[in-house]
């Protein structure tokens, strides 16, 4: 019995380990991942959902699929926006095409527009 806890509790925490790194993916920065390609490729249109727009600091919130170009897998993110008139064209729930690409050590939404 003095062993069958240990094993338990090491159960456990194996069986939590894919959540808590799932959750860490999701909060990070990933403008700053060195293996990421990102630098010199052309942009090709990603689908997403707009979760939230912030026009006073140029950002808005996408829940998307894979990012080919980035080599980024699907997720929700918060991503800058190269020209704030870029906001105007869409609105949150909005299922949307759109084009991100590296830039100043960001990672700028370049062109969107609301699905057809």
């Amino acid at each position: 019995m003095k062993t069958f806890k240990p094993l338990l509790v090491a159960l456990a925490f194996a069986a939590s380990a894919p959540f808590a790194i799932t959750a860490h993916a999701q909060a990070m920065d990933h403008s700053k991942m060195p293996g990421m390609k990102m630098d010199g490729m052309s942009a090709s249109m990603s689908e997403g959902e707009v979760r939230k727009i912030d026009k006073e600091a140029k950002k808005i919130t996408l829940k998307h699929g894979d990012i080919k170009n980035l080599d980024m897998p699907g997720m929700t993110m918060v991503f800058q926006v190269k020209d704030a008139a870029l906001l105007d064209k869409v609105k949150a729930g909005d299922k949307v095409m759109f084009t991100a690409e590296k830039a100043d050590g960001a990672i700028v939404v370049t062109a969107i527009e609301a699905a057809k």
